[in-house]
């Protein structure tokens, strides 16, 4: 089996299709959990099994999400799992035309949104985590001064660095290195502002 690669989303009816909240954290769960059925979502989403089934049709449809093989023995129960690597969402694919670049803004601020909420949540429950995942946690924020040609090769290197050891992790844990093993979101962002 080839290994699965990462996917831009260039066209305005699949971005639509991922920009939906309920969608968004659908698409993040399967990403994490690898493959999962419409009911396993629900309970973890907190909505109605018909609803999240709706869904992940609906991200079927924009081959955001597919079908995944069982894995248990009632042939009932519908799999589904990523359909790439990942996805990227780009500004400059979305400039051409007032409503992509308005659908484009509304996703990303979806996107963010949602990714605060997940920081937001690790924050309260900071005190469970203990302090070797607390020590471990980064929340930091630095000021350059950069060209943009120099933003882009920092943002190179760094997606660089984190899927060398995303492959690192996931090998690990593939010959059964799974003690102390945790889901870990990592966001960075960098952006021109002024003063």
């Amino acid at each position: 089996m080839t290994e699965k690669e990462n996917r831009r989303v260039t066209d305005l009816g699949t971005l639509k299709a991922l920009a939906h909240p309920l969608r968004m954290k659908l698409y993040r769960l399967l990403f994490v959990a690898g493959a999962a059925t419409a009911s396993q979502l629900a309970g973890q989403v907190d909505e109605a099994v018909s609803l999240v089934s709706y869904h992940l049709r609906k991200l079927a449809e924009h081959g955001l999400v597919e079908e995944a093989e069982p894995r248990s023995g009632d042939a009932r129960e519908r799999w589904w799992q990523p359909a790439t690597a990942g996805v990227t969402v780009r500004d400059e694919d979305f400039r051409d035309a007032p409503e992509k670049a308005a659908a484009h803004l509304a996703a990303s601020r979806l996107f963010q949104d949602q990714r605060f909420e997940m920081h937001r949540a690790y924050l309260d429950e900071r005190a469970r985590w203990g302090s070797a995942w607390n020590d471990a946690a980064s929340d930091s924020e630095s000021l350059l001064r950069l060209t943009a040609a120099e933003l882009a090769e920092l943002k190179k290197e760094l997606l660089d660095v984190v899927k060398r050891h995303d492959d690192r992790a996931r090998a690990r844990e593939a010959t059964g290195e799974t003690e102390g093993r945790e889901n870990v979101a990592l966001h960075v962002y960098g952006f021109p502002f002024r003063v």
